[in-house]
């Protein structure tokens, strides 16, 4: 019985302090080649968004036999490389953390020591190790991929739906170029099947205005953010 009480013992020996060193440079390296492997697949999801955003701009404004709604579906495509895309930062969130935690809290004080400087990042990291938890929500992620990237491309693409909808001769073969005598001509132009166009220009107001509330009044600037401003 007094076995069982008895407080838990650290398995295996105490660490000298070399083979400490040896066992953090080694942990760094291979935090930082998980949070490279994360940054590397953010990049490919917004290379595709761009790729998307490139081709649809391309299909729809080239020729007016081209339908409106080509625009519509590089939204649907973008918005869902984006929601992709916040996932994966959350991954790559979680490690540049704990790589960020090393930075500040062991190397920094190599390279000029901090004698007040104190923390408890060992016991944070210890802990993320047994129970991995993400720091951001999905929301926040998708506020700072936003922020980032995904709002410039979306925007690109309201101003060619709107241009496309605005300009005759890019909806009707042979009609001269101009813009529309009207925003009514414009919204009618928007009809997407049984659909009203004002129907589609609701929804599509209503989704935009979603997106920048999301980007500018989500707070973004926390956790390892908050040190500097070189960050992803």
């Amino acid at each position: 019985m007094a076995d069982a009480l008895a407080a838990p013992q650290p398995i295996g020996r105490p660490f000298s302090s070399g083979e400490l060193v040896t066992v953090m440079s080694h942990f760094h390296r291979a935090e930082i080649a998980r949070m490279a492997g994360w940054r590397d697949r953010l990049d490919r999801t917004s290379n595709w968004a761009i790729t998307v955003v490139a081709a649809m701009l391309s299909i729809s404004l080239s020729t007016a036999s081209a339908h409106h709604g080509v625009l519509l579906f590089a939204m649907l495509l973008v918005l869902l490389l984006l929601w992709i895309e916040a996932r994966r930062y959350r991954f790559f969130d979680f490690y540049r953390a704990r790589v960020r935690q090393f930075e500040r809290h062991y190397f920094a004080q190599i390279f000029s020591p901090q004698p007040d400087f104190a923390s408890d990042w060992l016991l944070i990291v210890g802990e993320s190790l047994r129970a991995p938890k993400f720091l951001v929500s999905q929301r926040v992620a998708l506020a700072r991929r936003l922020r980032r990237n995904y709002i410039h491309m979306l925007l690109i693409l309201l101003l060619a739906w709107i241009l496309k909808l605005s300009t005759p001769s890019l909806l009707t073969e042979g009609v001269r170029v101009g813009f529309v005598g009207s925003v009514r001509e414009a919204v009618s132009a928007a009809a997407l099947g049984p659909i009203p166009g004002l129907v589609i220009v609701v929804l599509v107001g209503g989704l935009y205005a979603g997106l920048l509330v999301t980007t500018f009044l989500t707070i973004g600037h926390d956790g390892e953010l908050s040190f500097g401003d070189v960050h992803v």
